[in-house]
């Protein structure tokens, strides 16, 4: 097997192939153009498509050159794949916004000096704004079938729920096929990889490429990345675990790693990091604690870099060995005339730590709350709260989030 593919499965990336004996002939015989599309749905990525990214990474350690594809094209419209309901419809600028910013993002992960490997970025919406509907029906329509289409999952789930599926939503499939296709055309490109639930997507443009020309394409699916829980990868309880530091600090990023269930540390370490899959081995018999450091400062110097990822690092060690102190905590500054007259709840509410104001009096009520070290048995009012003079003070929301409230 190619060794590009023979690490895609050992560290867990594989799920299907449309033909993994051509695949690996390919890739044996040349460097090729793959591409992964990311629709931009919101202004950031979450870790949920942090598996998609690591493929992207794998593909340049192997030197071949991947191509990211930023949907503003499909966003315009909604993928059904995996959505019980009609996605909501966002405007222009929105749309370019969320572009920019994924961009910046993907850039931090796939940055490389070697121009053989630089990442193409691309917008589907350059090719798609400007086609011509009857020709589009008559060049590329003509190759789709209902019959076919209705036995995608992502179709057939929603019809058999009785739950509606637009005409605009059910054209994504043939966009995305065309998307393909269009890159095979301009930069020669010969894979797609996605999440399995884009099986029927990729099946679709590997067909389209086929009846247009003799080029040889390939599909390449990984797996649903899921928690111990059960939970979907991407987000907790508390929310996303978003990849931009202005939405999530790089401390909560590198707590929500270290974190992770017990029976996760391995795999993530193999899906979620570059460490080779032998040293991975070696370790995975340590203490499970030093395992899941050893992930967390991997995983946040990816995002973050080196000396934000060690800083991380010796901030959860001094919380942990001198949980007195608030130095080193993260800063969270309000105005005190705002909340003065408010009570803790609302001060929580309003730093947005805790989005639910029944989840805040819940903790109060457990005790889960403390103030400079002290447990909080009720919602007293701000002006109650004890700051011995000073113009901050440290919370606590249950033993993993730590912070330095300071007024102005």
């Amino acid at each position: 097997m190619n060794k590009f593919l023979q690490e895609f499965h050992d560290r867990g990336y594989f799920y299907q192939c449309t033909d993994n004996a051509g695949l690996s002939k390919l890739l044996d015989g040349k460097k090729i153009k793959a591409y992964i599309g990311f629709d931009c749905t919101a202004e950031s990525l979450h870790v949920g498509s942090l598996l998609q990214i690591m493929c992207l990474r794998l593909l340049q350690k192997h030197g071949h050159q991947p191509i990211v594809l930023l949907g503003g094209g499909t966003t315009r419209i909604g993928d059904p794949s995996g959505k019980d309901k009609t996605r909501k419809m966002l405007d222009e600028e929105t749309i370019e916004n969320n572009i920019r910013n994924i961009e910046k993002i993907l850039k931090i992960y796939l940055y490389t000096n070697d121009k053989d490997t630089t990442p193409i970025f691309v917008n589907n919406y350059d090719w798609l704004k400007n086609l011509n509907y009857i020709s589009f029906l008559r060049d590329i329509g003509k190759h789709f079938t209902i019959n076919k289409m209705l036995s995608f999952d992502s179709v057939k789930l929603r019809l058999e729920r009785e739950q509606s599926l637009s005409y605009m939503e059910f054209n994504y499939m043939i966009l995305q096929a065309y998307d393909f296709l269009e890159l095979n055309k301009k930069y020669e490109c010969n894979l797609q990889i996605g999440g399995s639930d884009q099986w029927g997507n990729i099946i679709n443009g590997v067909d389209l490429i086929k009846r247009h020309s003799s080029n040889e394409v390939f599909g390449l699916t990984t797996p649903l990345i899921t928690l111990a829980s059960g939970a979907k990868m991407g987000k907790t309880e508390a929310g996303a675990i978003w990849l931009d530091k202005n939405l999530l600090s790089s401390y909560d990023y590198w707590q929500f790693w270290r974190n992770v269930d017990d029976k996760d540390s391995v795999k993530f370490l193999k899906i979620f990091t570059d460490m080779p899959v032998d040293e991975i081995e070696k370790k995975k018999n340590k203490n499970i604690n030093d395992l899941k450091i050893i992930l967390a400062n991997h995983a946040t110097a990816m995002l973050h870099g080196e000396e934000e990822s060690q800083k991380c690092f010796n901030q959860a060690q001094k919380i942990f060995l001198n949980k007195s102190s608030d130095d080193g905590l993260p800063i969270l500054k309000i105005k005190k005339n705002e909340i003065e007259t408010k009570n803790l709840s609302d001060l929580i509410l309003y730093t947005k730590i805790e989005k639910s104001k029944s989840e805040i009096k819940r903790l109060i009520n457990n005790k889960g709350i403390k103030i400079n070290n002290l447990k909080v048995d009720n919602d007293l009012p701000f002006s109650k709260i004890n700051l011995s003079g000073k113009k901050h003070f440290k919370l606590s929301i249950g033993k993993k989030k730590h912070f330095k409230i300071e007024f102005n």
